[in-house]
């Protein structure tokens, strides 16, 4: 059946037709998450290191494989080095554990005396609800710690299948453009090389620019932190920067994070409600400002999407899938707006024109001006 014939269909059968492709599709990602995840995450990490595995292998004459290798290595120590100093500074938190319990016991003692005041239950029976769920908690502890294992050998071989995947997307990358090229018809040819090519470019700069930002952000709420006497300033940072990726629900997630760190090694309030006000003040910046400026306009998706995204890849596929939602939909965006049959959906995608960063155009025609001069 061709296009003119689907067309002419009812709209009951075309409309059947797409929610069963539809339904079909999502339950393959969900079944597939294990194989898709790390795919999808290497060939992102492929196309950032796409430039370095090229001048490795044209410039400093490498074998194709021995670049890639050194390319994909980069990568991993740079990672690993953030890792590391997440983990050295997450264990020096371990050291104020009784410090928090100290300050929670506390705080768990005005939260009763308030209810026994504003609601008249007595003090016995919220500490023997309090009691009841502690027990709860403390049963389901093996229960915990077993998961917490799994999870932590998941992730394990989940980077390394990661990194995997990444060296050989770089080593078969002419081979994978050829079998794009392969898959449509000889007319279309020419548009599916544009298309790779524009995405490829596109998503560079589109994660460049989302480390750099995140660079950024981590610094910025370092030294804030830093100044306002903020312990363990330097982890709250590089967490507020890694979880500002995720658009909106990150920074809130980093918000509560660095309140409760700051809550069980700081003695005054204030210096909590500091930290709220920092973190908001640098999230409403970075997303009027820093976001459009540093990242750019040339993959805009509107605050409706990015929220649903989000959300939905949460469901389908946990934590990955949020990191995830943004990048998938900004190619899938990239695509719609260059296929003639698919271009609403791209606007549906897109934000308004008119919302587009006065401050990011002032500075490129500034730009622009100085180099005429």
């Amino acid at each position: 059946m061709n296009v003119t014939q689907f067309k002419s269909l009812p709209f009951y059968i075309k409309l059947a037709c797409v929610l069963f492709s539809l339904i079909s599709l999502v339950y393959i990602v969900i079944i597939g998450k294990e194989i898709l995840s790390p795919l999808i995450f290497s060939s992102l990490f492929a196309i950032l290191l796409l430039p370095l595995a090229q001048f490795l292998e044209m410039k400093v004459r490498l074998p194709r494989s021995a670049a890639c290798m050194i390319a994909v290595v980069i990568l991993l120590c740079s990672i690993g080095i953030i890792l590391y100093v997440i983990g050295s500074q997450i264990s020096g938190l371990a050291n104020d554990w009784p410090q928090f319990q100290i300050q929670l016991n506390k705080s768990i003692d005005a939260i009763q005396n308030w209810i026994s005041a504003n609601f008249h239950v007595d003090a016995h029976k919220q500490l023997t609800y309090v009691n009841s769920a502690k027990s709860k908690i403390m049963e389901s502890g093996t229960t915990v710690v077993g998961a917490t294992l799994l999870s932590i050998s998941g992730i394990m071989l989940f980077l390394v299948f990661t990194f995997i995947y990444t060296f050989f997307f770089l080593l078969y990358r002419k081979l994978i453009m050829r079998f794009f090229e392969s898959v449509f018809l000889d007319e279309n040819k020419q548009t599916v090389h544009d298309i790779v090519e524009q995405v490829q470019f596109i998503i560079r700069k589109y994660i460049i620019g989302l480390l750099i930002e995140m660079a950024i952000v981590a610094g910025v709420v370092c030294l804030v932190f830093w100044a306002l006497g903020v312990k363990y300033a330097i982890l709250l940072g590089l967490i507020t920067g890694l979880f500002n990726i995720i658009p909106y629900i990150g920074i809130l997630t980093a918000l509560v994070i660095s309140a409760l760190v700051t809550f069980a090694t700081a003695t005054v309030l204030t210096k909590v409600l500091l930290v709220i006000i920092t973190l908001v003040i640098v999230h409403l910046i970075d997303s009027n400002i820093l976001l459009p400026l540093v990242v750019g306009s040339k993959v805009r998706i509107n605050a409706l999407i990015t929220v649903l995204g989000v959300i939905i890849g949460e469901m389908i596929w946990g934590i990955p899938g949020m990191f995830l939602s943004i990048p998938v939909i900004a190619v899938l965006k990239i695509i719609f707006d260059r296929v003639d049959s698919l271009k609403s959906w791209g606007i549906i995608l897109g934000d308004e024109e008119q919302k587009q960063n006065r401050l990011a155009k002032k500075i490129t025609d500034r730009r622009r001006k100085l180099v005429k001069e």
